[in-house]
Parts: structure tokens; sequence; C-alpha cells
């Protein structure tokens, strides 16, 4: 079971990884956001809160783990 996850988390960072966005080239928001540095905040906060999620999920199937292995 603690294969499966491991395994799905890294296809899924894998995938995260290697996704390549197509935009337009003026797009004022973005370009305003990089020049102000802003933009690594973000992207800081959001991988911030990934990696949060999948500590949390790799917490809770150790729990489910240890509660299942003291039913049998």
């Amino acid at each position: 079971m603690r294969n499966k996850i491991y395994c799905s988390l890294l296809m899924i960072t894998s995938l995260l990884f290697s996704v390549n966005t197509f935009a337009q080239d003026n797009v004022t928001s973005e370009s305003v956001m990089r020049s102000n540095g802003k933009i690594y905040v973000v992207v800081a906060i959001c991988v911030t809160i990934l990696i949060g999620l999948f500590l949390y999920i790799a917490s809770i199937d150790k729990k489910i783990g240890k509660i299942e292995k003291e039913n049998l």
C-alpha cells in the first residue's frame, strides 16, 4: 500500500515538473509579478502547500497502516 502511494506521489511530481505551458507573450499581470519578484513568492507558497498535503497524506497512511496492523 505504501509503495503505491510513493509511486503515485513520484509520478505526480514528475508530471508537474515536466508540464510545459504555452501562454501568450503579452500577459501584463505575469510580467508585473515577475518584474517585482512576486511570482516566486506565489510559486513558493504553492509548493509549500503541496508538500504539506503530501506529508499529511503520508502521515495519515502511516496511521491507518498502524491501525490495520493492530486490528489483524
